[in-house]
């Protein structure tokens, strides 16, 4: 007997058929229409590179191939506008429910929030679900009640949580609805997910990558059985197969956070039996991956401006070296320094870097180069196959030192020392810079020192058709520490300035100390009683205000302190603006985006680049996201927090934290 419930089911980046709560609760009851809906439009300026999109075609493949055996195909359509769309499908079948899962980016998070509010006031039932992490953003706090802005306390508390062990199984059958001829659908390949020019470089991705589901569950199977015991081992390896190259699936949902972290715990718990204690490192650091790519999800959710400004409030006055000539240089592998040029070229034919090469080139980024962390957070986005932009942002704030647990501020790691450290042969330079081929290992990560006989025999004429260094190693150390004194400097005159009527003893003391501006949000509130417990819950803005945490300019370089009692006098007074929510406001963000120096530069591409980039204004600035808070408050979301409906650091190795 056929049910009269119907109900939509949302794909976003929830491509699987098993342990999708969404799709599990769409089906118990009634017919579903699985959809998935492409707007490029509302992508904004996170519109997904050439080699995420190729991923996302591949995989969306494979899912409606998993329903049409099913019994239900997915039904693709591409719009200016999902709203419309959803209500196109919701008038064809006669829905009664939409459900998907949630969500966290700044993008999503207004869009889910409109569509959300909407439906509901036309009598559609809307409902969403927890797919993508082991917590939920909203359920993790400290003793205060406060969001976490460090780590390691963030994952220990997390650790102390228990996880809901409920696995969703797929569905032995779905039951189609109805009259879905009448929705404007199109096929896959209409989406326009990949054009004609970029087929030819797709092709080689397919050697290397197995998009889908099904494929992630045997990359996981591959990953515990013959590569994780070793994981603590191999992952400082910058070639082969050393991590467990699952952050793409999880990027686009192929695969479950807790599928994976039950698979590994399992292991570890059967390793323990067996004694295998050398295990234990390897299992340990690839659980706190997972920590870091739940971190980063929990940071961009409670602190929701941080895709386009650092957490720290104190890098408002960074002097940033807005050079497109250099950016230019090190997109192209042209910086003089092999390691980081090696890996910028084996990012732009791969689409993939290992997450220490990562580390390395965003260092050299935001170090040497003093480049704003947005560009190379923009570039990032738009060349990794596994780009995820919550992931993203966190590690280039954490390098940047934008975190108050990032690296140091003063800190200048070595290209040389760390080629020497992670590609001691140099194979992994000449694989990707065929003009050091023949140098020496002694000079393959120094050829600026190498003799002149030894440059003529490996054919190398620096300058010409290998450049030399883009600056002096020891003229970057001092710009860097220019950089970071002025930073200081404007800081403490700024705080001076707020606080006008202080006498000229407080007055000098400010001048003295070095102070960490963090936000504070208050996460942990009672959910309302008419709001489901599997809802997604907007960021709060209410109960903010900047925790100032005195530091003098030792601290920076790890020495101790000196204790000051200044907290409450510098503490600000008003709502930090920078910490409110994406969905709920946007009245306090009237900064004008042409005066940011986050507004990442539209640069003279190469042609190659031209071609893989041509659809999409690649370096747009931040106004697109101003713009849909603007939207969403007009909306008039009630301002007391509800319940409502709404990757990569999976592989990577933390650096140091800052030791103040």
């Amino acid at each position: 007997m056929n049910s009269p419930n119907k109900t939509i089911i949302w794909f976003r980046r929830d491509l699987r058929i098993e342990d999708n709560p969404a799709l599990a609760a769409a089906v118990k009851d009634g017919s579903v229409l699985p959809v998935f809906i492409w707007c490029p439009s509302e992508e904004g300026e996170f519109y997904p590179g050439r080699a995420s999109r190729w991923w996302l075609k591949q995989s969306l493949t494979q899912l409606n191939q998993s329903l049409k055996s099913l019994g239900c195909p997915l039904v693709t359509m591409r719009t200016e506008s999902t709203l419309p769309a959803l209500l196109q499908c919701i008038d064809a079948i006669g829905a009664t429910r939409v459900v998907y899962n949630n969500l966290y980016d700044p993008v999503s998070l207004v869009r889910d929030h409109k569509i959300k509010t909407q439906l509901m006031a036309l009598g559609v039932s809307v409902q969403s679900f927890n797919a993508d992490l082991l917590y939920e953003p909203w359920e993790v706090s400290d003793e205060n009640g406060h969001a976490f802005t460090n780590f390691s306390a963030y994952w220990e508390k997390c650790k102390d949580l228990p996880i809901d062990s409920v696995t969703s199984l797929p569905p032995w059958k779905l039951v189609a609805a109805t009259g879905v001829d009448v929705i404007h659908r199109c096929s896959i390949e209409d989406l326009g997910l990949e054009n004609e020019s970029e087929k030819s470089s797709n092709a080689l991705l397919s050697r290397g990558w197995s998009p889908g589901w099904s494929n992630a569950n045997i990359m996981l199977d591959e990953f515990v059985e013959r590569h994780l015991a070793e994981y603590a081992k191999n992952r400082r390896k910058l070639e082969g197969t050393t991590t467990s190259l699952l952050s793409p699936y999880l990027h686009f949902g192929e695969i479950s956070v807790k599928k994976i972290y039950r698979t590994v715990r399992t292991k570890q718990i059967q390793w323990a039996k067996d004694d295998m204690s050398e295990a234990e490192e390897s299992v340990d650091l690839f659980l706190r991956s997972i920590g870091l790519r739940e971190y980063s999800r929990y940071l961009c959710f409670n602190f929701p401006f941080t895709h386009e400004r650092s957490l720290l409030g104190n890098f408002r006055h960074y002097p940033w070296q807005s050079d497109e000539g250099q950016f230019k240089s090190w997109r192209q592998g042209r910086t003089g320094y092999p390691l980081v040029d090696a890996g910028m070229r084996e990012l732009w034919a791969t689409g993939w870097i290992h997450n220490k090469t990562r580390v390395i080139v965003a260092s050299f980024f935001v170090k040497f180069l003093l480049l704003p962390w947005t560009w190379g957070m923009k570039y990032f986005w738009d060349t990794l196959l596994d780009a995820d932009l919550e992931s993203d942002i966190l590690g280039w704030q954490y390098v940047s030192g934008s975190l108050p647990d990032g690296h140091e501020l003063n800190r200048l790691d070595s290209p040389e020392v760390q080629g020497h450290n992670f590609d001691p042969d140099g194979e992994y330079v000449r694989s990707w810079i065929p003009e050091l081929v023949r140098m020496p290992n002694e000079w393959i990560h120094h050829p600026w020192n190498a003799p002149k006989s030894v440059l003529v025999a490996a054919g190398v004429d620096l300058g010409v058709n290998y450049p030399k260094p883009i600056v002096d190693i020891n003229t970057a150390r001092e710009r860097l520490d220019d950089a970071v004194s002025l930073m200081w400097k404007l800081d403490r005159t700024s705080r001076v300035a707020k606080f006008g009527g202080t006498d000229e003893v407080v007055a000098d003391n400010l001048m003295e100390i070095n102070t960490l501006e963090i936000p504070v949000v208050i996460v942990k509130k009672e959910a309302s009683c008419t709001s489901s417990s599997f809802d997604q819950r907007v960021p709060s803005y209410y109960n903010v205000k900047n925790n100032s945490r005195n530091i003098t300019p030792r601290d920076v370089d790890g020495q101790r302190p000196i204790q000051a009692n200044l907290n409450n006098q510098v503490e600000t007074s008003k709502m930090n603006e920078d910490t409110l929510s994406t969905a709920e406001s946007s009245s306090g963000r009237k900064r004008s985006i042409s005066d940011s120096l986050y507004a990442v530069p539209n640069p003279k591409f190469s042609s190659a680049e031209e071609n893989s980039l041509k659809e999409h204004d690649s370096y747009a600035s931040v106004g697109s996201f101003v713009r849909k808070w603007q939207e969403a408050d007009k909306l008039g979301a009630d301002k007391e927090e509800e319940d409502i409906d709404v990757q990569s650091c999976i592989d990577g190795d933390r650096p140091s934290k800052r030791s103040s």
